[in-house]
């Protein structure tokens, strides 16, 4: 059975070796228990772990197998959410402090890298903003002056990004930004957690999490975790059904990777504007992932859609190749396509801090946008000093229970958004009947007044369980790329068979109250 979140392989993942753990089978208690091992999980447990602290990390696959494994690995301060909208929604002082927790956490990776003596290609790059051709750069002036505003008084107009291949005419370059390889940083990062004395269980799924003196973590196999505090590090919080999930929407994004003769692109981040946006990067790869060893990655994505809201995967792959060969027509054939899933909050910042409306020692992490390599490391930095009692200047910034009036425009819209899917309630199936179902695909079929998520595997063997999310009551969708059932109301994602592989829902499909013995049907009975 596939262990990670969907069919598709990124690159990090096909050029990683990740340490394995084994799963918890005992009673454990820690001063902080995490849950959810990508690289907000991570990073908490390795800080707290250098400040004293006893962690235990709890994740249902192996490590980073989650969305971590699926991200394109930008390290920016030039978030995805204009820097003059983040000064109208949270004020020139809230931009600033944005600015300054980017700006830190690519630093923070840096001295762990350095200290830690990590080999994750992790180089310093300038970032290049630009616009559509033809369309006006008004967007960019203003961005110029709010980020001087922000504190990032280095960026600067240039008169286009530094590529040979198309002129992207006037560009906001953005000087030491990032890269590295994320699955290399977070290897090596989890055997330095184990060092410091931390301890991991993975293919270990959290059932229930609750706070309170102590916290206390309910594993799917019986074993329980106790501990002073717990922090939900899932991508999108597994343990409250409405607090968060009204503030955020769960997006699909798309990533090609296809080689490029060494040399050819200027190495660089690159950014346009359009939405959705097409974002660029470089990989060098060790000879035996290429055809030649004169060759880099380039790493293209975009083409974002709300998840379980589409399914037309192959499509935006295509349209990502269209864009990126007409801007670089020295790329080879495509090496790899993969997909990942981002939270968007609705006034374009993470939310990390204390969990709503709980107890007071229970915290999350999400709202990461498309910036999750910085927000998951900025996460660790805030949340290990509010553990600790320490004053963080970015906490009120980032607090999950803020008041998100200035964005009220946009909670309307992805309310009146999420309440539409509920619409599949009364719709028909997608197929009438199982028998129309083809090998190796699924679709949702009506029972009476039931929806049903049948998956036929590739031997005819249909496997079915209810199409209702168990988070709040959404019909799932099948996705043909990733081979999964994704959620259009709070972007759940569950495996072929019904397994959760994403929240909000923390539970699997539901089995059907009678279920059927398999069927084994012929080709020539699906006409």
């Amino acid at each position: 059975m596939n262990e990670h979140a969907g069919d598709s392989i990124s690159v990090w993942m096909a050029t990683a070796q990740l340490p394995r753990f084994a799963s918890l089978t005992a009673n454990e208690q820690a001063d902080v228990c995490i849950v959810g091992a990508g690289i907000a999980g991570l990073t908490t447990a390795y800080l707290l772990g250098r400040a004293g602290k006893s962690v235990v990390v709890l994740d249902d696959g192996p490590i980073v197998s989650g969305e971590t494994e699926r991200t394109t690995a930008h390290l920016v301060t030039a978030l995805d959410d204009r820097y003059f909208e983040l000064e109208r929604l949270h004020g020139e002082k809230g931009a600033r402090l944005a600015a300054e927790s980017h700006a830190a956490a690519i630093d923070q990776i840096e001295r762990i890298v350095l200290e830690e003596k990590i080999d994750c290609d992790f180089e310093r790059v300038d970032g290049y903003l630009f616009v559509p051709p033809g369309e006006s750069t008004e967007v960019l002036e203003r961005e110029l002056a709010a980020t001087h505003r922000a504190g990032l008084t280095d960026t600067e107009m240039s008169v286009k990004a530094t590529l040979v291949s198309f002129d992207t005419g006037p560009a906001l370059r953005f000087p030491r930004q990032a890269q590295f390889h994320p699955l290399k940083y977070l290897a090596a990062l989890a055997q330095a957690i184990i060092r410091d004395g931390g301890r991991i269980y993975t293919q270990t799924h959290a059932t229930k999490i609750e706070g309170g003196e102590p916290a206390r973590i309910e594993t799917r196999d019986g074993a329980i975790v106790t501990a002073d505090a717990v922090v939900v590090a899932t991508n999108t919080p597994v343990n409250d059904l409405l607090a968060i999930h009204t503030k955020q929407a769960a997006y699909r994004t798309f990533v090609i990777g296809a080689s490029v003769p060494a040399g050819s692109v200027h190495k660089a981040l690159y950014w346009d504007t359009p939405d959705p946006y097409h974002y660029v990067r470089l990989q060098s790869l060790p000879q035996t992932q290429l055809s030649s060893p004169t060759c880099d990655l380039l790493i293209v994505g975009g083409e974002d859609h709300k998840t379980g809201q589409a399914d037309d995967a192959e499509a935006r792959y295509s349209r990502l190749e269209q864009w990126a060969r007409t801007r670089f027509p020295m790329m080879a054939e495509g090496k790899f396509r993969w997909s990942g899933q981002i939270m968007e909050p609705i006034d374009g910042l993470a939310f990390i801090g204390r969990n709503p409306m709980d107890k007071k020692n229970v915290f999350v992490a999400t709202g990461f946008s498309g910036n999750g390599m910085t927000y998951g490391t900025i996460a660790g930095m805030l949340l290990t000093d509010l553990i600790q009692g320490r004053e963080n200047v970015w906490a009120a910034l980032y607090e999950p229970s803020r008041k998100t009036l200035r964005a009220a425009k946009s909670f309307v819209k992805e309310t009146i958004n999420m309440a539409a899917q509920y619409g599949d309630w009364v719709t028909q199936g997608d197929v009438k009947e199982d028998v129309l179902v083809a090998p190796g695909t699924g679709a949702v079929v009506r029972r009476g007044l039931k929806k049903i998520a049948v998956y036929c595997d590739a031997a005819g063997v249909l496997h079915e369980c209810s199409a209702v999310c168990p988070h709040l009551g959404g019909i799932v969708a099948w996705n043909h790329s990733e081979q999964t059932w994704d959620c259009p109301c709070h972007g759940s994602r569950f495996d072929k068979f019904g397994k959760v592989l994403d929240g909000p829902a923390i539970t699997n499909l539901f089995p059907l109250e009678e279920p059927l013995a398999p069927l084994i049907l012929q080709t020539t009975d699906r006409k």
